[in-house]
């Protein structure tokens, strides 16, 4: 078999294990997510950056939507959100939390794969975003750009936040003996990540990475920090048990997050780009 068809057959194996293990641990998602103060901080910056680039009541594609929980929050925000993943769980937790909250007419739901937006509906879109490392889940990033091309209109925005090598929080884990655990990122070629009995490979990028993969076309606007020195998704404790040390963490990230370097480290980095105009394309009043 060429080796292009082993890439193929491995994504696609990657793809159907992710799937599955999303779609089982959909409930959980959501139960770890409930009083999560540090994770709900970390949303609500996405958010202010998101409102910072994209005009209100834009037309937004989310790409890997998980549970729904940003594109409810969009829609309450005035966003029009269409919400893609490829896991039927996750899906039918959104369609769920929509049919509770009133949101029929602002959020549309779909089983898509990012790196297959070419059967995407209800473009084009005035943004395309990518939440908490769902990009870090393919092994080809500019598949999923040349797929966003398709898709976002000119002028259009793009925010992704994606898990990069450098984490300052995972690397000091080096002094507790959890070698592996501290060291998982810098990896080449990825991590292997076992969730609810399935395994794939996780990969982490840089920014300039993300830039790259996107190409001249896109013109970058921001790329900032998420969770530098304060804790990563995964911990609840410090913010729950330590209020005061997480505030003045919160803090000192807050001053630091746009500065190189802490801009490309932390648990994730959010960067947003925006598609250049062509000289024959305008920007739709």
């Amino acid at each position: 078999m060429a080796p292009d068809a082993l890439a193929a057959g491995a994504a696609t194996d990657d793809l159907a294990a992710i799937a599955d293990a999303f779609t089982r641990t959909a409930a959980k998602y959501d139960a770890f997510a409930e009083d999560h103060p540090h994770l709900s901080r970390m949303r609500q910056k996405v958010y202010a950056t998101i409102e910072r680039f994209v005009p209100a009541g834009a037309w937004v594609l989310e790409l890997n939507a998980g549970t729904g929980t940003d594109a409810v929050q969009l829609a309450q925000r005035g966003f029009r959100v269409h919400a893609t993943d490829i896991a039927p769980g996750m899906l039918a937790r959104i369609r769920d939390k929509v049919a509770r909250d009133g949101l029929d007419g602002r959020v549309s739901v779909q089983e898509c794969s990012y790196l297959q937006l070419d059967g995407v509906e209800g473009g084009p879109f005035d943004a395309v975003i990518s939440d908490l490392g769902g990009l870090n889940c393919t092994a080809d990033l500019g598949r999923v750009a040349r797929g966003v091309e398709r898709v976002l209109v000119p002028g259009g925005t793009v925010v992704a936040v994606v898990m990069p090598p450098v984490c300052l929080w995972e690397l000091a884990l080096v002094f507790t003996g959890q070698f592996r655990l501290a060291m998982r990122r810098l990896s080449r070629g990825g991590t292997r990540a076992h969730l609810e009995g399935r395994w794939f490979t996780v990969h982490y990028y840089t920014p300039r990475q993300v830039l790259a993969a996107f190409g001249p076309d896109y013109e970058r606007l921001t790329v900032e920090g998420l969770a530098v020195l304060t804790p990563t998704a995964e911990s609840k404790d410090l913010a729950k048990r330590h209020p005061g040390i997480y505030r003045t963490l919160a803090r000192l990230d807050d001053g630091v997050c746009r500065h190189a370097p802490f801009s490309r480290w932390g648990d994730f980095f959010v960067v947003v780009l925006r598609r250049r105009l062509s000289a024959t394309e305008t920007v739709a009043p």
